[in-house]
């Protein structure tokens, strides 16, 4: 019954949105921030695009530009999700960025950090207390059910099946938004490189991912179909902004 269970999520998308937006406002008070202009816009106009091909619940999308100079992207539930200026500067192309934040939206639409989050309440024994509850005035109180479980989940590993989940629709809508379907399989390519030659700059990245060889491997042998944009004058114009700022820090351990 516990792992049936734990298949379907135990809590509503509007839920998800409240946890999200607590998890959030946790996460703007730690992390240092790119105050550029024409830096935010411009990812956000490529993550707007990204968010119009989605195909699961409404959720109220933001991107955020996290000032680390490691390499990394995270998603949160219901809707934030945040990329490293180091992920920025890391990209190659359009596509590959497209590809990196399509990921981190694919986690969301498809609900893996419900299902984690839901995993964790069977296992801990608070599916008696959250039944309780469901059945009243909801408000504040799937907060205080899940809060906890909440802040030591939404930023551990997703399961490799959620990862290859994320990947294939990630690549979907990657596709399906007009950029090069391989972009993302391109950007894991480069960390697998940067892993050979500087294995600190991706240790963020591979503390919560699978390696990124295993998932180019998987995207292949699905087949990329060619065609779509690769690149732009305006990420040229964004990376040379990016060089201008101030070098970003590095994270806390």
């Amino acid at each position: 019954m516990a792992a049936a269970t734990a298949r379907v999520p135990l809590i509503s998308v509007n839920d998800e949105i409240e946890l999200g937006r607590q998890a959030q406002a946790e996460v703007q008070a730690q992390t240092p921030r790119v105050a550029d202009a024409e830096v935010n816009e411009y990812v956000r106009g490529i993550f707007r695009q990204l968010t119009r091909h989605t195909t699961g619940p409404r959720y109220p999308y933001s991107v955020s530009i996290a000032n680390y100079g490691e390499i990394n992207a995270f998603s949160l539930p219901g809707g934030p999700v945040w990329i490293h200026q180091g992920a920025l500067k890391s990209a190659q192309n359009e596509s590959q960025l497209a590809g990196v934040l399509a990921h981190e939206i694919a986690h969301i639409e498809r609900r893996h950090v419900a299902r984690q989050i839901s995993k964790q309440m069977v296992a801990g024994g608070l599916l008696a207390l959250l039944a309780r509850v469901l059945p009243n005035d909801r408000s504040g109180q799937i907060g205080e059910v899940a809060a906890g479980v909440t802040a030591q989940s939404v930023m551990l590993k997703y399961s490799r099946d959620d990862e290859r989940d994320a990947d294939r629709e990630g690549t979907r809508m990657l596709r399906s938004s007009g950029w090069e379907a391989r972009g993302l399989a391109d950007f894991l390519d480069v960390l697998r490189r940067q892993q050979g030659r500087d294995p600190s700059s991706v240790e963020v990245f591979l503390s919560n991912h699978p390696a990124p060889a295993a998932r180019v491997a998987a995207l292949r042998a699905g087949g990329l179909p060619s065609g779509g944009r690769r690149d732009s004058d305006a990420f040229r114009r964004m990376q040379t902004r990016l060089r201008q700022l101030p070098p970003p820090v590095r994270m806390p351990r």
